[in-house]
């Protein structure tokens, strides 16, 4: 033991600093969550059951995808009460194009409002023909996160194979990326990055503090998506540390599109897997 008169003021205040930044890294959490599309076939037949038996195998929150926009108010007050009493959250939302639009934005915007989410996640573009229609979308999306900065919300867009794909030289998420505000989320699907042959951890630190939430989506080449988390080819310890160093990571969503086992015990062992290849 190191007699307290023999502390020099400057050791002791190193001591004294380093010791909250220690505790505050060892419980720094990032929240791991459910795609619902993973459990599509269950959450239409019953949705409150289904969301349930998520937050019972210990997912910390849900990502809703397009169906969502259908409800009322009252469902998504529904909805965001059983939430909170299950102790779970809904970061964001998955959507079509359309909610994009100046007539469907302010029902985006109330719906997401009630549920808490913090983001309006783009699914999908639609038919682009080319890098001009890109940069329509990016203007679209950044006018969009204009709007919903008020709400404290923001936008961002989810890529799947077609964004990475070579279009007059450019990849479609090239332009995303260069042609968006900095608020405008860039949700990675791991999968699909992985089945267009790009490197996931490259996309996340060449666009640092953007990478806000990942689909976290196994891929192999015999068998695509039908693979559970850490059976495919994702170098998921890389994605990790780059996620949580460069790419602003705020939580996870495993997705899991089909498998040899049903699609509840599919999640499960996926995030078991997942935490697993976390914390080793």
């Amino acid at each position: 033991m190191i007699h307290p008169n023999l502390l020099s003021r400057r050791s002791f205040l190193a001591i004294a600093t380093a010791a909250p930044l220690t505790l505050a890294a060892q419980t720094k959490r990032i929240p791991i969550g459910l795609e619902l599309y993973s459990v599509r076939d269950q959450l239409k037949d019953d949705m409150t059951g289904t969301v349930r038996a998520v937050a019972k195998l210990g997912y910390e929150c849900v990502e809703f995808y397009s169906p969502y926009f259908e409800w009322t108010t009252a469902q998504a007050k529904d909805v965001r009460k059983l939430l909170d009493d299950l102790g779970i959250t809904c970061p964001s939302t998955h959507n079509s194009a359309s909610s994009f639009t100046d007539a469907n934005l302010p029902k985006a915007i109330e719906l997401n409002s009630i549920l808490g989410s913090k983001y309006v996640i783009m699914a999908s573009a639609g038919k682009v023909e080319n890098l001009d229609g890109w940069k329509a979308v990016a203007e679209t999306l950044t006018k969009a996160a204009e709007k919903l900065k008020s709400a404290g919300m923001s936008a961002g867009f989810h890529n799947h194979q077609t964004e990475f794909k070579q279009m007059e030289g450019k990849r479609p998420m090239e332009i995303l990326a260069a042609n968006t505000s900095k608020d405008v989320v860039l949700q990675l699907d791991v999968g699909t990055a992985l089945e267009a042959g790009v490197d996931p951890v490259a996309w996340i630190n060449a666009n640092p503090g953007r990478i806000k939430s990942m689909h976290c989506k196994e891929w192999s080449p015999a068998k695509g998506y039908r693979v559970l988390t850490g059976e495919g080819v994702a170098p998921w310890k890389k994605i990790i540390e780059a996620a949580e160093k460069t790419g602003g990571i705020e939580y996870y969503l495993i997705e899991q599109e089909g498998a040899d086992v049903p699609p509840m015990e599919a999640a499960e062992k996926c995030l078991a897997a997942f935490k697993k290849i976390r914390n080793s």
